[in-house]
């Protein structure tokens, strides 16, 4: 029979063999009992979406990433984002559905009740862009009155349709602070008429025949091009309340189709574009 001292020997050799030898699981691995991932996809080249997450809500990242991977666009703009649940929608797109995407994040708060970490250092807040292709060129703002909640705008260039172009995200302040809103889109309006060539999506918090959207109409188109700045216009309501308030904006870029797809797991619809980028001479 061992004595006691021998035991102490023996489970300290096996603790140091587990240390040594690390996880059975390689990184990364699914849990057990996960769906088995799907083989490597590429994303539809030429397909931009926008999608406000809801935050907070009761959703599971699992089915956030399920929701984008049903469409697989090339660019993806998420507004309600913290950046711990946009790393995890990453995580499962690439290891459940196939879609590898790069990352930028726009943060514009530190917010322990809506994104959780440690008290001393919360999760990150605001925007986010996924991107099949590399991003470069990254901006991040706020706008300088955020109204009820900090809020602001990033912009990235990356490639669309084998193309270039300038894409930007926004979330602007909430319902009844318009005239919040048309400081944001001044400032906004004066960012994209720098690009002859430009994309920008998000939650505008505004339906389109809002006089605050007059700078953003004036520069660009929406995907939808029945969808114009008038109260008769049919413009396809993109939340749960029936309203249009989340855009694909287009400066010097043509749309082929624009979809809107309602689901259970956010009140905002996705909406997403595919886009035409004509090569200049």
């Amino acid at each position: 029979m061992l004595g006691k001292g021998t035991w102490l020997v023996v489970g300290a050799l096996v603790l140091a063999w587990m240390v040594l030898s690390g996880p059975s699981a390689p990184s990364g691995a699914l849990d057990a009992g996960s769906a088995p991932a799907e083989p490597a996809r590429k994303a539809v080249p030429n397909r931009v979406m926008t999608w406000n997450l809801c935050n907070p809500c009761e959703t599971g990242n699992d089915d956030r990433a399920a929701e984008i991977a049903k469409y697989a666009p090339q660019v993806v703009g998420l507004q309600e984002a913290c950046v711990g649940d946009v790393e995890k929608i990453r995580d499962y797109l690439e290891n459940l559905h196939g879609l590898v995407y790069h990352v930028e994040y726009g943060p514009v708060l530190k917010s322990w009740g809506r994104c959780g970490g440690a008290p001393w250092n919360p999760g990150g807040y605001g925007e986010a862009i996924l991107s099949a292709a590399p991003m470069t060129h990254v901006v991040a703002r706020e706008y300088p009155d955020g109204g009820s909640e900090d809020r602001g705008y990033m912009e990235v260039t990356t490639t669309v349709g084998g193309r270039k172009v300038r894409l930007l995200n926004t979330h602007l302040a909430e319902r009844r602070q318009e005239a919040v809103r048309a400081e944001q889109v001044g400032v906004l309006a004066a960012e994209v008429a720098r690009y002859d060539r430009a994309i920008v999506i998000g939650d505008f918090n505004a339906v389109p025949y809002a006089s605050e959207l007059a700078p953003m109409w004036k520069l660009a188109a929406d995907a939808d091009p029945e969808c114009h700045p008038s109260r008769s216009g049919p413009c396809e309501p993109t939340t749960d309340w029936q309203s249009k308030f989340d855009y694909v904006f287009l400066r010097d870029v043509a749309p082929l189709s624009q979809h809107v797809r309602p689901t259970a797991v956010s009140d905002h619809h996705l909406v997403y574009a595919d886009l035409s980028l004509t090569a200049r001479p």
